[in-house]
């Protein structure tokens, strides 16, 4: 299973997923320009001592992700302007979860682009969006479950 985040900006949020994937053996790619450095003591403590065992994967930008790609690959992209629901994602065990970032969310051509592989999570109107490692967290552990890769 992989977790891509395209262009994330806030350093907590990313610690924060690494730590989830180092829990799940879920591979984290991240896409774009990055709001913060890799390197910074935030990131690594969001993600506790857990970061160094992180599968990590860095692409300059998502059209060189896609190209880093081999045969077929399920992309699942998630946003909150989809319209189907991420429960009904056809999740896989080596799906890519493709998230945007904290405050732009997806690209307009990515939406444009995988318009047909876009889902979301439910939530009221009383807020615009969940978090983005939160957002993380729930479609993963979706993922794992219907792909069976925890029992």
């Amino acid at each position: 299973m992989n977790i891509v985040l395209v262009e994330p900006e806030i350093h907590w949020n990313t610690g924060n997923i690494g730590r989830t994937c180092v829990a799940t053996g879920t591979t984290l790619h991240l896409v774009g320009r990055l709001g913060f450095s890799i390197e910074a003591k935030e990131i690594r403590r969001a993600g506790l001592d857990y970061w160094q065992k992180l599968d990590l994967k860095l692409h300059d930008d998502f059209e060189r992700f896609l190209n880093s790609l081999t045969g077929r690959p399920n992309l699942l992209f998630f946003s909150t302007k989809a319209k189907k629901l991420f429960w009904d994602a056809p999740y896989t065990s080596d799906s890519y979860l493709i998230f945007g970032s904290e405050t732009k969310g997806l690209a307009q051509d990515i939406h444009q682009r995988f318009s047909g592989r876009i889902y979301r999570i439910p939530i009221n109107q009383e807020v615009r969006s969940l978090n983005l490692s939160t957002s993380a967290a729930i479609v993963l552990y979706e993922a794992l479950r219907r792909a069976h890769v925890f029992s």
